[in-house]
C-alpha cells in the first residue's frame, strides 16, 4: 500500500487536498507539507521529514507529488528519494495538478511506488489538453 505526499510552495497543497476531499471524501492515504514565506527552507525541510516519517510508517512506497521540478519541496524531496539509508522507497513526480490528485488515488493498493509513478504521469498527461471546439454532426443533434 501507497501513501501521497503533496509537496509545494505556498497553500496549493492544502488547497488541492481540500478539493479533493470535497470530491472523494476524506482521503488519509493524502498528506501535505507547504513551503512558506513565515518558515523558510530548513522549517520546510524538518516538516518533510518529519510528515514523511510519520505519514510513511508502515507503507510499502511514499508518492510525492510536488508544483515544481527544482523547486525547493522537490530538490528536498529528492534527498529522501536517493538516500539509500531511507526505509521506503520514494518517487516523485511534478507538476502536481487537480486531475493528477485524484488518479493519484488509483494506486494507493499498489506496492511499486516507481511503477505506480510512472502510471500516474501517462495517466495526468492524458489529462492535459488545449480547449477546442467541438466538432458535431448536425445530424446528431436531433434534441
Amino acid at each position: 500500500m501507497l501513501r501521497i505526499l503533496i509537496a509545494t510552495h505556498g497553500s496549493l497543497a492544502p488547497a488541492l487536498l481540500a478539493s479533493a476531499n470535497m470530491v472523494y471524501g476524506e482521503m488519509p492515504a493524502v498528506a501535505t507539507v507547504s513551503l512558506t514565506e513565515e518558515g523558510g527552507i530548513e522549517a520546510f525541510r524538518a516538516e518533510f521529514e518529519q510528515t514523511l516519517r510519520r505519514h510513511g510508517a508502515g507503507a510499502d512506497g511514499i508518492l510525492v507529488l510536488c508544483d515544481m521540478k527544482c523547486g525547493t519541496p522537490y530538490n528536498v524531496a529528492c534527498r529522501f528519494a536517493f538516500d539509500p539509508t531511507w526505509p521506503q522507497p520514494v518517487a516523485i513526480v511534478t507538476g502536481v495538478n487537480f486531475p493528477m490528485l485524484l488518479m493519484s488515488a488509483d494506486w494507493l493498493a499498489a506496492t511499486d511506488v516507481h511503477e505506480a509513478a510512472r502510471q500516474l504521469l501517462a495517466q495526468a498527461l492524458e489529462s492535459m489538453v488545449i480547449a477546442a471546439p467541438a466538432v458535431t454532426n448536425p445530424q446528431d443533434d436531433n434534441f
